[in-house]
């Protein structure tokens, strides 16, 4: 049970930077601003607490998927993604037959009305051809404003993002749609122009899936959306920092042209993620998993990553060489932001969920606290 705890010694990073030395009061679920009598104080000292991490691009872990699967199936990914420091996610489907992403959206949903999952982002079917990556390009559809409507209302008002190809037909009224609606509109998995990346940003979208993957390149006289995503200052452009996914001059241009208040670190995980190498399958199709790189059997497409966010913060910090400070702000502030849940996690704060990450001086982590309850025990 969650008890009154007083977590002390350790650097502490908030909104306004790092206290050396400080602590951080846990009343039940919640972070306080006063200790309780009763409260016991836990030896933090040589260690960081940063905010719980905040993932809202994951497709599973621990060997089980988000797109398939039982209830318990998804609960073992989501418990797995805690043990690595996510203490809030988003849950992402793949592309599938329209009937069956509206069936998982249902069960999904209940997840997140008791609170397992921050909400549900469809990353396809309404994506490029051109851009698949590891979608089924038989599944895939133009996105058509009443089919996305269909997949909201089997989401019962869970859905989060939606993941559009905006160049397509319909690209345009369903960014538009999903903005009415309060939902984010994802430009990603697209060959869009420059031109028509302005556009669907001034049509209502504000996020970059996974930037520089499963777009086209940045160029000199054809810029690209990467171009337009990076220079608006309305989007929040993902990145996953894994190794694989980006070289690491491009996720510091990122930082620097975007910074750190509109980068969301993310994983883009699939089963394997804190599980191991092997078989999957993402959707309907066969994924092989070799020194932690998932690929498409048919083809080798790269298929989602194995990342945890504990190791996406240890890379950004120990090999990109971050301030720490950006890292906490990208990986929990920013895409708390984004969904519109930083009222009650992705800060260090009184009145917040008491989401904690404890990390050793070389940013491997040590324990994690959601909502007061050690789900790793520092001790």
């Amino acid at each position: 049970m969650a008890t009154s705890k007083v977590l002390a010694g350790a650097q502490v990073v908030l909104p306004t930077g790092t206290v050396p030395r400080g602590r951080v009061i846990v009343d039940g679920t919640r972070i306080a601003g006063s200790a309780p009598a009763d409260a016991e104080t836990v030896d933090l000292t040589g260690h960081w607490l940063v905010p719980g991490f905040v993932d809202m691009h994951n497709h599973g872990g621990g060997g089980a998927s988000f797109s398939n699967g039982t209830v318990e199936d998804v609960l073992h990914g989501i418990r797995t993604h805690r043990l690595h420091g996510t203490t809030t996610l988003v849950a992402s489907t793949v592309t599938g037959e329209m009937d069956a992403l509206a069936q998982r959206a249902g069960l999904l949903s209940e997840l997140a009305e008791q609170g397992d999952i921050a909400g549900i982002h469809f990353e396809g079917p309404f994506i490029s051809p051109c851009r698949k990556g590891a979608h089924s390009e038989a599944l895939l559809r133009h996105p058509d404003p009443a089919e996305v409507r269909k997949l909201l209302d089997a989401a019962r008002g869970r859905a989060k993002m939606v993941t559009l190809a905006t160049e397509l037909p319909g690209g345009i009224d369903s960014v538009r749609l999903l903005a009415e609606h309060g939902v984010i509109a994802a430009i990603g998995h697209t060959d869009a122009t420059y031109e028509q990346t302005v556009e669907a940003v001034d049509a209502g979208a504000t996020v970059a899936t996974h930037l520089f993957n499963a777009m086209p390149g940045l160029g000199h006289r054809v810029p690209g959306p990467i171009a337009a995503l990076l220079e608006d200052e309305r989007v929040t452009v993902e990145l996953i920092n894994d190794g694989t996914h980006l070289h690491p001059a491009s996720l510091q241009l990122a930082f620097h042209h975007a910074g750190a208040r509109r980068v969301a670190l993310i994983t883009d995980a699939m089963d394997a993620a804190g599980f191991g190498d092997g078989t999957y399958r993402l959707g309907p199709l066969e994924v092989v998993v070799s020194d932690g790189v998932a690929r498409l059997a048919e083809g080798g497409s790269i298929a989602g990553s194995t990342l945890t966010q504990d190791r996406a913060f240890q890379r950004a910090v120990t090999v990109d060489g971050l301030p720490v400070e950006d890292v906490v702000t990208a990986i929990s502030e920013t895409p708390a932001k984004r969904l519109g849940i930083y009222d009650t996690v992705g800060s260090l704060e009184p009145g917040k969920d008491a989401d904690i990450v404890v990390l050793d001086a070389e940013f491997a982590l040590k324990g994690v606290l959601r909502k007061g309850e050690w789900v790793v025990d520092p001790t």
